[in-house]
């Protein structure tokens, strides 16, 4: 999006929230109720959500980053509440503040922010020299560094392959084995001088090392993992008639949305055929809301970020 007053800086990097207005206006049906910002930030979708609430309104937010509960201490507004955590615990935390199958609304926002790219310190770029660490929460964990120096030839081809979706996983893995045998690992710069050495097909306008550090950031995390806790987590919080609004950055995140929206609009669509079962009995808890946005060329103008953002939105039934 194009960043507004409301977007934050942290440490100097500035984050703009992608989809803002779009993703607010699908969220908000109700402005009095209740709504669940599972992944905080550094806060442009919450401070949106906020403008739009009645004074009778809330708004819980989480995040697992200690410097988006740090930016978080500057929200004042009494409507608003945030706590650290995983957002594939949002049920828990929605049920500790007495919020659960009450949401009129949820938003995820997935993947990594802005800030924590820019930030060399955090070890997500590999454009940037930095300590090799890509943990969303530093304090929690096992670093990049020490999973690339523990891990088999196998398992890091396995992780380069279907996280990072590249061709070349087994030659990557086979090069950073043979190099951690010199030396360990514990440099971002270093990691991608390795990768990008072995890679045998650059992509045009493409750092060769962009997918084996998407597939890192992704096994560090456990993204996927919790991207699936978290769906399931938010269409149970949901009170009826509440909207799930869902912010991805590529397609392995895209495509499991994707399919978790769809399996619950068709509903036990897995019976044989010609079971007797009413349209009622199908259990269809979700209905699409329109159909998959991206951003627009002057948002992906303004923060070129943006680009790969896909935006799907759908209502729970019952």
């Amino acid at each position: 999006m194009t960043p507004t007053a409301s977007d934050s800086t942290d440490r100097g990097f500035r984050h703009a929230s992608v989809l803002l207005d779009g993703a607010v206006d699908a969220l908000i049906d109700d402005p009095a109720s209740a709504y669940l910002d599972g992944t905080f930030g550094r806060g442009g979708h919450s401070r949106a959500i906020l403008e739009r609430l009645a004074p009778e309104g809330r708004l819980l937010a989480i995040d697992r980053d200690p410097q988006a509960i740090a930016e978080a201490a500057a929200i004042t507004d009494p409507r608003f509440a945030i706590e650290r955590g995983e957002f594939a615990r949002l049920g828990e935390i929605a049920r500790a503040h007495d919020l659960h199958g009450r949401l009129a609304g949820v938003l995820l926002d997935v993947g990594v922010s802005s800030p924590q790219l820019d930030d060399p310190e955090r070890g997500f770029s590999f454009l940037r020299d930095g300590p090799l660490d890509m943990r969303m929460d530093p304090s929690r964990g096992e670093s990049a560094a020490d999973w690339l120096a523990r891990a088999a030839e196998g398992e890091i081809a396995r992780v380069f392959k279907a996280y990072g979706e590249e061709r070349f996983a087994r030659r990557l893995a086979r090069a950073i084995v043979a190099r951690r045998g010199e030396r360990p690992f514990t440099r971002t710069a270093d990691l991608a001088e390795v990768i990008k050495a072995a890679h045998p097909a650059w992509e045009k306008g493409k750092h060769p090392a962009t997918r084996a550090f998407q597939a890192l950031r992704i096994q560090v995390n456990g993204e996927l993992e919790q991207l699936d806790a978290a769906l399931e987590a938010a269409l149970e919080a949901l009170a009826p008639g509440g909207h799930l609004v869902v912010i991805s950055f590529h397609s392995l995140e895209d495509r499991r949305v994707k399919r978790f929206i769809r399996d619950h609009v068709r509903g036990d669509t897995h019976l044989p055929r010609g079971v007797p079962l009413r349209d009622d009995q199908l259990r269809r808890r979700l209905e699409a809301l329109g159909k998959a946005r991206r951003a627009g060329a002057d948002e992906v103008e303004a923060n070129p970020r943006a680009r790969s953002a896909v935006m799907r939105a759908a209502r729970k039934r019952y």
